[in-house]
């Protein structure tokens, strides 16, 4: 029997229609806009930084600044900031929020403290001892402070002046067993340490 032209065609189309559909591939549209921001995936935590106490003066501690050029008004901070590290004097953006408890210099952190702590003199020929700050506490010497300057103390050795600090190198804060600007060691700059007690730290 003769198909019409039209019946012709349609087979043809139909053929073509079996032939694709095996080999049709879903595509799924993507959703619409809502208008809200992507949520953003990690595949590894970040733990969160020590904190601390941010730029207001919290009740009953103090900022510690230097007061003697070259060093006017920076800032007493460890390094990392709020962290175990280095004790250095820098910008007040960033200073340390302290207090003198039994002896023991404390920065207040969130959630505990840190302490200040100084290394042990090696031998008699040793004038500058490094300061740290530590979770530990300090078991060399004892902080004080003697009206708002900051000193420390102890009793095998005999300071000429207990206010007097040594700023040295990447603005690291040192311990001055020397006379106060007599024989400065190289790369240091003699200061003292003062609490400072307004409401926000200042340049």
């Amino acid at each position: 029997m003769l198909l019409s032209v039209t019946a012709v065609r349609r087979r043809i189309m139909d053929w073509h229609y079996s032939q694709c559909v095996p080999g049709v591939v879903a595509v799924v549209p993507p959703a619409a806009d809502s208008g809200a921001a992507p949520t953003k995936t990690s595949s590894a935590s970040v733990p969160p930084s020590t904190a601390g106490p941010g730029t207001v003066l919290q009740s009953g501690y103090y900022w510690i600044r230097a007061v003697e050029a070259p060093n006017f008004h920076k800032y007493l901070q460890s390094n990392p900031l709020y962290s175990e590290g280095g004790a250095i004097l820098d910008t007040y953006t960033t200073a340390g929020q302290f207090q003198i408890v039994s002896g023991q210099l404390v920065q207040l952190i969130t959630g505990g403290f840190l302490y200040a702590v100084v290394e042990k003199q090696a031998n008699s020929t040793v004038n500058k001892l490094a300061v740290s700050f530590s979770k530990d506490k300090n078991t060399y010497g004892t902080f004080a402070f003697s009206g708002d300057a900051v000193q420390w103390s102890v009793p095998d050795i005999k300071r000429q002046n207990l206010s007097a600090w040594l700023v040295c190198g990447a603005k690291s804060l040192w311990i001055n067993l020397g006379a106060y600007g007599y024989m400065t060691p190289t790369g240091c700059a003699d200061e003292t340490i003062h609490y400072y007690n307004d409401k926000t730290a200042v340049p």
